[in-house]
């Protein structure tokens, strides 16, 4: 590396070249690179699913995500203590380097049309997976596992319930 007055002088190849001064200032020369590529950003699929189970979530009329099974087992194990709520429950992603692709298992509220309900779904989902990761959401499946009834108690509320005999 060559010397200067002002500073240190530090190349890249085909980027130009930048002189830091003393002070931290600098001036560029040549062609400037971006600072989004100067890296690697990766998401996971545990990001992904979390995101889209949130935003399944605020679409009314769907009461729960998730398969019979997974919310029973979820429900014993938001019971121990210092466990909380897995957004990601009822939620499978792929994710790529540039796309991702959604499963969700879904329990809808008794009286919701299920074509209507799982567009608004699938249109909240998209739009908050895209905005919040940047990757192409290219497919949201859903599967309607089950529908609950106004008169049936929650399951979360059933594994709270002691039964004597």
């Amino acid at each position: 590396m060559a010397d200067t007055k002002t500073g240190n002088r530090f190349e890249a190849s085909g980027q130009g070249s930048r002189t830091a001064s003393r002070d931290g200032a600098g001036e560029t020369r040549g062609a400037r690179v971006e600072a989004a590529n100067r890296g690697r950003t990766t998401i996971s699929d545990d990001v992904v699913q979390k995101i889209a189970g949130m935003a399944a979530r605020d679409v009314p009329g769907v009461h729960a995500l998730g398969g019979g099974m997974a919310r029973t087992f979820g429900a014993m194990r938001d019971r121990v203590p210092g466990t909380s709520r897995s957004a990601a429950r009822g939620v499978s992603a792929e994710v790529g380097d540039i796309q991702t692709a959604l499963d969700l298992e879904l329990v809808v509220e008794y009286g919701y049309p299920i074509a209507d309900l799982s567009r608004s779904v699938r249109e909240n989902v998209i739009s908050a997976v895209e905005r919040m990761t940047g990757l192409e959401v290219v497919e949201v499946n859903i599967a309607v596992d089950d529908v609950k009834l106004p008169d049936e108690p929650d399951e979360e509320e059933e594994q709270g319930r002691t039964r004597l005999q």
